[in-house]
């Protein structure tokens, strides 16, 4: 698996989307190896090694969720970011803290039964393929008349043969409609089915803000009174086929099995990213609306040390969840937070601001550049794009000029001034057709001199 991969490795993957930021990346990478290295223990030991939970220090934009996101996605485990921020109303009209582990465990359910629907996606739709035939052939006359002949004229040899002609007729004809279907050739005929029709009971009820547990509680009863609805409705075979699919793929999953496996994985693999955690420390020690924000603290601490919370998918304990916590701490020190807070996040790596090089390795080298993204999008058009490296060059000096004047939104710049530079283009691109567009110094001095002038870019910002 993937999460056997050494620090270097997971570093250097990690370099192809992430620009600079080594502390932190090898603070992450360090940490998922941990993991693997803690699977290789003998079991009695391996339940007391505890992860090594994370603080990223450093302003937005700079590519702290970027990194847990991509790592989590290099080593295929479930995550979730959540604000800390949400849960400093809690009894008015935020969540319980709990509600982010029960976020990941509906992570990792998903993509544990979406990987199981896959493993059984073609057994399924030959059922549903058979299925379809028993629309498109309900009538089976030749077998009733050939039981109807063996009752009342008892001859019993002649009926058999009867019957396994019937047989072989039905069988040949099956034959050849099975191959139409599969081929697609008859995707567009309408037919009449039954399916099911049961509509979701949170969709009913709609979801639970206050008491989330009870809400789970009320709904899983509710699927369990309500009878299966099947209604009967006209559909193209190609839909039908969707349809029975699904339905054929859920009776092949053993769904206690995919739930078992959902919160091992949950609890052993799952990775939570908790940002603006410095919007829980209260400007000051006093009372007032800010308790609530140490409040939130102390919720959080449980959740961290590891306990267990209950879920609709059954009891999940988080004693070895990954939390990384991040924050800007603009005004603020980590050391702010509560103390026993602050023990449990024991690996702090301060994240740097970007510089002028950094955007302008950002613009090109990563696998997902915008430079890279703008090509392909008016390639669509029959449009060539091509950037100068001076041009590249300017649009990063134009990025770090715009953070230092305004609010330093780090990366997520690049995204407005790009935008920007391309607006006209973007605009003409269906009358444009097999041009070719240099992107050249003057056009983004040209393109680009209102935002460099204006500091005011709210109008700008996506």
């Amino acid at each position: 698996m993937s999460d056997s991969m050494t620090p270097k490795e997971i570093v250097e993957k990690l370099d192809q989307y992430i620009i600079g930021q080594d502390a932190a990346k090898r603070a992450v990478a360090v940490a998922m190896r941990n993991r693997w290295r803690r699977q290789q223990i003998e079991p009695e030991m391996r339940k007391e090694v505890m992860p090594r939970n994370i603080l990223m220090i450093g302003p937005t934009g700079v590519g702290k969720t970027e990194i847990a996101r991509r790592m989590a996605d290099l080593v295929n485990a479930p995550f979730v970011k959540i604000e800390a921020s949400k849960y400093t109303e809690v009894g008015y009209h935020g969540r319980d803290v709990e509600s982010m582990v029960r976020d990941l465990v509906k992570v990792s359910f998903n993509e544990i039964r979406a990987k199981e629907i896959e493993r059984v996606a073609d057994v399924a739709d030959g059922h549903a393929v058979e299925t379809i035939l028993d629309y498109l052939l309900p009538n089976n006359d030749a077998k009733n008349k050939s039981g109807a002949d063996e009752k009342t004229r008892g001859r019993k040899k002649k009926v058999d043969v009867e019957r396994e002609q019937a047989d072989a007729r039905i069988e040949r004809t099956r034959a050849k409609i099975r191959e139409k279907v599969l081929k697609g050739e008859m995707d567009d005929r309408e037919i009449e089915i039954v399916a099911n029709a049961n509509p979701s009971v949170t969709g009913v009820f709609g979801a639970v803000d206050g008491d989330e547990m009870m809400g789970m509680e009320m709904q899983d009863m509710l699927s369990r009174i309500l009878p299966s609805r099947r209604k009967s409705r006209r559909v193209k075979v190609a839909e039908a086929r969707r349809i029975f699919k699904q339905e054929e793929a859920e009776k092949l999953i053993d769904e206690e099995a995919v739930n078992k496996t959902a919160i091992e994985r949950a609890e052993q693999d799952g990775i939570i990213f908790i940002d603006e955690i410095d919007k829980v420390i209260g400007a000051d020690k006093g009372g007032g609306p800010d308790v609530s924000r140490e409040g939130v603290q102390r919720d959080l601490l449980p959740i961290v040390e590891g306990c267990t919370v209950s879920s609709k998918y059954g009891s999940v304990k988080t004693d070895h969840i990954l939390f990384i916590a991040a924050g800007a701490f603009h005004g603020k020190k980590p050391s702010d937070l509560i103390p026993e807070l602050q023990g449990r996040l024991p690996i702090r790596v301060e994240l740097k601001p970007l510089t002028r090089d950094d955007f302008t390795r950002i613009l090109t080298h990563p696998k997902n550049a915008l430079t890279r993204q703008y090509k392909l999008l008016m390639q669509t058009e029959g449009i060539e794009v091509e950037f100068q490296t001076e041009a590249l060059a300017a649009i990063a000096e134009l990025t770090e000029k715009v953070n230092q004047t305004t609010d330093d939104i780090g990366a997520r710049r690049l995204h407005t001034v790009m935008e920007k530079l391309f607006e006209e283009v973007s605009f003409n691109a269906p009358e444009w057709r097999d041009r070719k567009v240099v992107v050249d110094p003057q056009m983004v001095r040209d393109r680009l001199a209102e935002i460099s002038k204006d500091e005011d870019l709210s109008r700008f910002i996506l």
